[in-house]
């Protein structure tokens, strides 16, 4: 099992994860799926959440973050579920648009 925090950036909208290096009191959040905070087990991953729900708490900068199951391909993290890819990249029918016009894959 590898997770990872997946959320909504409320200033744009865009969709964030819960950046490496978050923890003992600091939280960031990255726009790209490699900047994630990866957890292997479930308690890490229940922390992870914990502290991505206390930061909608204190400072209400991102929205609905929730835990997403990624996998490790080219050493890059890629998202198992095809909602999630979506999410993670932007829309499928407009190559132009989103996250994948910025060279970011998932």
């Amino acid at each position: 099992m590898t997770q990872i925090v997946i959320a909504n950036y409320l200033g744009s909208g865009r969709v964030v994860f819960l950046a490496k290096g978050s923890g003992n009191g600091s939280v960031s959040w990255g726009e790209l799926i490699d900047t994630a905070e990866v957890a292997t087990d479930e308690d890490r991953a229940t922390a992870l959440l914990a502290l991505a729900e206390a930061d909608v708490a204190e400072r209400n900068v991102v929205m609905d973050p929730y835990l997403i199951d990624v996998e490790e391909e080219g050493g890059s993290l890629r998202p198992t579920k095809y909602r999630e890819a979506i999410r993670a990249l932007g829309p499928t029918v407009r190559q132009d648009l989103g996250k994948q016009a910025e060279g970011a894959e998932a």
